[in-house]
């Protein structure tokens, strides 16, 4: 096996540009930065296309990950540090950086176990953010999480990182707003929406029975889509000057009180 010691080898070039999204959909193509990250894709079914190794970056508790790549059919191309380097995200340095095909997950391939909690975000613009309440959802138990009219996709590298791979074990979905709003209510889910002005406080909603939970941008919210009737708008106390919490923070607060109230009614 060569080694690739070239910033201009085509192959390394045209995984660099994977880190912007229109090259990603054009390319039809993701990228998997980490060796936790990369772990927990192959462990929920992706299969790397190609994979970028340097040994001497790659810790030796990841060869092992490194034996699993080459079992995995994936071509293995070995570079050095410093092509590595044009290739990984935010100055990681963990060896390993992988191509995988796109993977387009919508509503239709949601399948919830009984009394589910479904979180939905609207409009997130942040991939990180989207990743940290991936993250959350994945702790606490969410049965699935989908991105309603998407700012940004569910596999930019920010979100798999953020995520620390759990998006791909996650069942999530993209879909437009209205298409979310008909799905939770077909599937009889009790819809709470977290607003500055909801009108009951967090603790007050039964996360008992099967629901949703909604949440929205920081910069902007909910829109108004989820105002209507069968929505109820639910609410954080802030007792500070700031009126909201990060969508991340609020995410986890809301997933681990319906937790906290499932465990309680599996206890009684």
């Amino acid at each position: 096996m060569s080694l690739i010691t070239s910033l201009q080898n085509p192959r390394v070039k045209a995984a660099a540009q994977l880190r912007d999204s229109r090259q990603r959909q054009k390319q039809r193509r993701l990228l998997i930065d980490g060796a936790r990250e990369l772990g927990r894709a192959m462990d929920s079914g992706i299969r790397p296309i190609e994979v970028f190794l340097c040994r001497e970056l790659l810790d030796s508790a990841d060869v092992g990950l490194a034996d699993r790549i080459v079992q995995s059919g994936a071509e293995v191309l070995e570079v050095t540090a410093r092509v590595f380097e044009k290739l990984a995200f935010g100055g990681r340095s963990e060896g390993v950086l992988a191509v995988a095909a796109t993977v387009s997950r919508t509503l239709d391939d949601l399948r919830l176990p009984a009394d589910p909690l479904v979180a939905v975000l609207e409009g997130v613009e942040k991939p990180g953010n989207v990743g940290a309440v991936v993250r959350s959802a994945d702790g606490a138990g969410v049965s699935a999480l989908i991105v309603a009219d998407p700012r940004t996709d569910l596999y930019n590298p920010n979100t798999i990182r953020a995520s620390l791979g759990t998006v791909f074990s996650m069942p999530v979905a993209s879909a437009t707003r209205s298409e979310t709003i008909g799905w939770l209510i077909r599937q009889g889910l009790a819809i709470y929406a977290a607003r500055v002005d909801g009108s009951i406080v967090y603790t007050e909603a039964d996360f008992r029975r099967p629901a949703a939970i909604v949440l929205g941008s920081e910069a902007e919210g909910l829109t108004a889509a989820w105002s209507g009737s069968e929505v109820t708008g639910i609410r954080l106390p802030m007792l500070g000057r700031a009126d909201s919490l990060n969508v991340s923070t609020t995410a986890a607060v809301l997933f681990y009180e319906a937790l906290r109230q499932r465990s309680l009614a599996a206890e009684g």
